[in-house]
Order: structure tokens, then sequence, then C-alpha cells
């Protein structure tokens, strides 16, 4: 019983790691672009870094919304199963 529930939380671990993933790695690359361009043309306004860094995460979160869905509905049902 007690191998069972670590196996479940691992899993709960592995995939809420993996649905966050997407969009980590999309916030961090515009994120990194941002941070470029503001260092090579000296603006360095928070608002500049902040817009595109949220408009990417908000369409990465509704283009893999779908995915993220069914990966979370396929735990739980593992999770839950007979």
């Amino acid at each position: 019983m007690q191998t069972e529930l670590v196996e479940v939380v691992r899993d709960a671990i592995l995939s809420a790691g993996l649905v966050t993933l997407p969009v980590l790695v999309v916030a961090f690359l515009v994120g990194g672009l941002v941070g470029l361009v503001q260092s090579a043309t000296a603006v360095h306004e928070p608002v500049v870094a902040f817009v595109p860094r949220l408009v990417a995460t908000a369409a990465m979160l509704f283009l893999a919304a779908p995915w993220m869905v069914e990966r979370l509905v396929e735990f739980f049902k593992t999770a839950a199963g007979p």
C-alpha cells in the first residue's frame, strides 16, 4: 500500500512538471530574448519585459490547454483507477 502511494505521488510530480514545462520554456525563452533586446537598445522599462512574456505565456496556455487537460485526466484516471 505504501509503495502504491509513493508511485502515485511520483507520477503526480512528474505529471505536474510535464504539464507546466511548455509554458515555462516559452516564458523563459521570451524573457531571455526580451532581455537581450533591452540590453542592446538600452531600454530598461519593466513593462517592455512583462507584456511580451505575458502574451507568449497566454498564447502557449491557449495552444497547450487541450494537451494539458488530456494529460491531467489520464493521470487522475490512473491514480483513481481500480
